[in-house]
Order: structure tokens, then sequence, then C-alpha cells
């Protein structure tokens, strides 16, 4: 999932949207009530983009965790957050198998889970495109135009300064 204008901000309701960097503060849009505000430097703000899960292999990103959940539950809502803590254990053990379960705290299943339903009911879970790189360099234009062997010759001589940087330095006599 692209999350990259999304921002939690600690000690606050739900998600805001950011918008404009301020002298000493962003200004940010709470997604659901689309009212205004400004998160100043004492405030923790963390863009959901940054945030992941711990795994027993290595941390997944949080888009990532939101793919899942979106793949299993093929787009829509995933289950209440306010549900019994067991129950967001066993659905997130569900969507994502690997996660510590000495780390990932039930808190931290609630906020993943009322995150996604957030950005759901909002039509703002948008997939990543696939990187289609089956090739390392990228391909250059095939239609491009030879000379004719004729017109290499003609070509204007390089004047000016250039001229100067091009010419072969000359051997020095003793």
């Amino acid at each position: 999932m692209v999350l990259k204008d999304f921002l939690a901000i600690s000690g606050e309701a739900g998600l805001f949207r950011f918008i404009a960097q301020g002298k000493n503060a962003i200004v940010v849009e709470h997604l659901e009530t689309k009212k205004r505000g400004s998160a100043f430097g004492s405030a923790r703000v963390s863009s959901l983009e940054e945030i992941s899960i711990f795994t027993e292999k290595e941390d997944l990103p949080l888009g990532k965790v939101f793919d899942l959940i979106y793949d299993k539950e093929k787009g829509a809502p995933a289950i209440d957050y306010k549900s019994d803590p067991e129950k967001l254990k066993a659905y997130f053990s569900e969507v994502l198998p690997e996660y510590d379960k000495d780390k990932v705290y039930i808190s931290d299943i609630k906020k993943v889970v009322h995150w996604y339903n957030i950005l759901q009911a909002l039509n703002l879970l948008v997939k990543e495109e696939p990187e289609k790189n089956s090739d390392p360099e990228p391909k250059k234009e095939a239609k491009a135009k030879k000379e004719p062997a004729s017109l290499k010759d003609e070509k204007e001589p390089v004047k000016g300064k250039a001229a100067a940087k091009k010419k072969p330095a000359k051997p020095k006599a003793k």
C-alpha cells in the first residue's frame, strides 16, 4: 500500500494526511473529519510508511501488512478493533502467522486493524505497482537514427573554448 502522506499522531485519535510544512509545525488534515490543524514539534508524529511489524525473520512494513489484510478480506473491512483481544490475536495470526508474539502487543494489533479500517472506509488503500525490472539496464529507444558515413565526416569543427579544451596536449621539448 502507498502510505507516504498518512500520519499517526501520538495522543490523537485516527489518522491524518500531511498537507504542508509550516515554520514551527506541520499542517495536517484529519482523514475522517476533514478538519485541518497543526502538529507541533513536541508531538510524536509517525508516517505510516515508516512503521513496521516485528516478525520472526525480518520486520515487515505496514504497507505489506495492509496488503495481506486486503487480500484476506478481498478489499472488505477487517475485524473490529474493539473486539476481544484473543479474537484479535487469532485474526492477526491468520493474516501474518510469523509475527513476533513477544514484541507485537495487543495495542499494536488494535492500531493496525483500526488504521486499515479507516483507510478502507475512505477508499485510500492503493496497492503499490510492482516494479517491472526484468532487465537491469533500461532499454534504449529502438528507433535511433543512424547517420550515413558521408555525413559524419562533414560535421562542423568545434569552435571557441570547447575547441581549446579538446586539443591534444603537445609533448614538452627538453
